[in-house]
């Protein structure tokens, strides 16, 4: 058990550990993804469309990076920081960013 903050001990189990697993997985999917994209307009083309997607993937990959770092980095304390409610939207964000950017290569790309 950590040491007692505010007279609650605390015992973190393994949950910390899962979550930051999670952060991990979900950012190495998000570059698969995002890697998938790139290929897919460079090999069709590089058409504005798939230009457009294919930015949009690469910066959402990016914040999204950034921000699962700072979550796990922030894990690593005895008592984590709830995650505030900027930082969940701003991850919502970058997960819908690349879902539009695919529709764009999909349906906007060439035939």
């Amino acid at each position: 058990m950590t040491a007692p903050v505010g007279g609650t001990p605390r015992d973190p189990g393994l949950q910390p550990e899962r979550t930051r697993l999670a952060w991990r997985r979900t950012t190495l999917a998000f570059a698969v993804a995002a890697l998938l994209a790139g290929r897919e307009a460079v090999l069709h083309g590089v058409s504005p469309a798939g230009l457009l997607g294919l930015s949009l993937c690469a910066s959402a990959w990016l914040a999204f990076t950034v921000a699962a770092q700072r979550r796990i980095a922030a894990l690593g304390s005895a008592r984590p920081a709830a995650m505030t409610a900027g930082t969940a939207a701003r991850a919502v964000l970058c997960v819908l960013v690349p879902a539009v950017a695919g529709a764009l290569l999909v349906f906007l790309g060439p035939r």
